[in-house]
């Protein structure tokens, strides 16, 4: 993990001194982005052997049919009595880091889960949970941008954040995400498909299980770099960064991106 802070920091000074000679006032220009969408959040708190689980899943696929899966970006944390690390045979999905999700937020049964983290509600309710949130203004925009060096499996992800008409000061939250992982899943009938395709599937938190501490003013923005080691059970063209700003009052912003671009 590399923080690419200092170096953006040393080289906006070198640009300053090299802009001297024009008037401190014609410098800088701030512009507003125009359009800036709210992207929402799903934290989906999942496992293998919970039979509504697959319900909960066609609940978020038709929510980002709807909205499209850049507004609706959803994160399967499998965890809970319910989640499955697996064994010798069979594939697991439930970690450590879910099970730490799962106890702090006080979960108590699955699926369940979160919309911008304003507390834990029943997928049956997560429709307009989704489209009240969905109503609610920006004030903080991301740009994400990724490389992906195949020889090393070295992953890395920029992620540009941007105050909009006020400061933010709270954490940003970088986790890698997998899509299309077959393993096996307890279905709404009791019985178990063993080829199961899962999707959203959180695989690790990049920048720490709570994120780093950041505090940005208005009208300005920041850059932060992570460097992440792919394992080897996880398939790079399936894998993408998302990356969320979030305070005391929830998820304010959230974005994503592939690490591999254009499948190179």
């Amino acid at each position: 993990m590399k923080n690419l802070t200092t170096i953006i920091l040393g080289l906006a000074a070198v640009a300053m001194v090299s802009c001297s000679d024009i008037d401190e006032n014609d410098r800088f220009t701030y512009v507003r982005p125009a359009n800036v969408s709210r992207a929402v959040l799903i934290e989906d708190f999942t496992g293998q052997r919970c039979v509504n689980c697959p319900n909960a899943n066609d609940v978020i696929r038709q929510l980002q049919e709807q909205y499209g899966d850049s507004n609706v970006i959803a994160v399967g944390i499998h965890s809970g009595p319910l989640g499955y690390k697996g064994n010798s045979r069979y594939v697991g999905l439930a970690t450590d880091l879910g099970n730490e999700y799962y106890t702090h937020f006080g979960a108590e049964y699955q699926p369940v889960g979160m919309v911008n983290r304003h507390g834990l509600v029943n997928y049956t309710d997560w429709s307009g949970k989704v489209h009240d949130a969905l109503q609610d203004t920006a004030s903080v925009l991301l740009r994400l941008s990724a490389t992906y060096d195949t020889l090393s499996r070295q992953a890395s992800v920029i992620v540009n954040a941007s105050s909009l008409d006020k400061s933010f000061t709270g954490h940003l939250q970088v986790w890698l995400v997998e899509d299309s992982i077959t393993a096996l899943q307890k279905m709404p009938d009791g019985s178990v498909d063993y080829n199961y395709l899962h999707n959203h599937v959180l695989r690790a938190a990049v920048n720490g299980d709570w994120g780093e501490e950041v505090s940005i003013p208005a009208t300005e923005s920041k850059m932060f770099g992570y460097s992440y080691s792919l394992p080897e059970n996880n398939v790079a063209d399936h894998c993408y960064f998302v990356a969320f700003v979030y305070d005391d009052s929830g998820v304010q912003q959230v974005a994503k991106v592939r690490i591999k671009q254009n499948n190179k």
